[in-house]
């Protein structure tokens, strides 16, 4: 490891009108803590990752961190998704489209439904040179996990990786003040959450054939981590 819903309207055509209104607005849901950490998290995709390639975005959220990727690697197509949960998640759909109009890129794909829980992610065809995913773990059951490394086996390209941000505890590592505080705050929210023990991901990674290939420490206690095929 190197340390560096005639009939209610389906979802897509809500998820599509929404995103019409939405592309008028000014403002768009805006995630103070996507902001701050794009460009940083950008500079160390820059040395991870190839010239070109094809990637997937998991849990997209507000489309932040898609935008700015897809704007500051012109030569990657980017793939959002979001899950298929609640009209929650049809707004996330609705707003990574909007802010997708907004930007007028030509390199990101309409925002897909896509949760990691399901069996099939896509036909089996289908790879990526990089799958992206942030923020997700800790706001997800452990379950996510193992969902999350078998789906990125089954769907990366020959030499692709998966990228993982976002706060781990590590056993090496003094756990911050403030990450002791939120995984606290987590816990209470939903017993399910916290912050994920990084070898207890590594050995979900492993059991999906994949290795933690490079750590790279961020800036407010975060990592960002490539996994690859081991």
């Amino acid at each position: 490891m190197q340390w560096i819903g005639k009939t209610s309207p389906s979802k897509s055509d809500q998820i599509f009108n929404a995103t019409k209104l939405l592309s008028t607005m000014t403002e768009l849901p805006h995630s103070a803590p996507a902001e701050r950490n794009k460009q940083p998290i950008l500079e160390v995709l820059r040395e991870v990752l190839p010239a070109q390639g094809r990637a997937l975005e998991i849990a997209s959220g507000t489309g932040q961190h898609v935008v700015w990727f897809a704007a500051g690697l012109p030569q990657w197509v980017w793939q959002p998704s979001d899950a298929q949960a609640t009209q929650a998640q049809v707004d996330s759909l609705a707003t990574i489209g909007a802010r997708l109009a907004q930007a007028g890129l030509s390199n990101v794909q309409p925002p897909i439904f896509l949760d990691v829980m399901t069996p099939l992610w896509f036909s089996a065809a289908t790879e990526f040179d990089a799958i992206y995913c942030a923020n997700m773990l800790h706001i997800a059951p452990w379950a996510a996990c193992a969902a999350l490394m078998q789906g990125s086996a089954r769907h990366l390209a020959p030499g692709g990786v998966l990228i993982t941000y976002g706060p781990y505890l590590e056993d090496e590592v003094a756990t911050s003040s403030g990450n002791l505080e939120f995984d606290q705050s987590l816990r209470q929210r939903n017993p399910a959450w916290g912050i994920r023990r990084r070898e207890d991901v590594e050995q979900e990674a492993q059991s999906a054939g994949l290795r933690l290939a490079q750590r790279h420490a961020m800036p407010a206690n975060n990592l960002l981590l490539v996994w690859s095929r081991a």
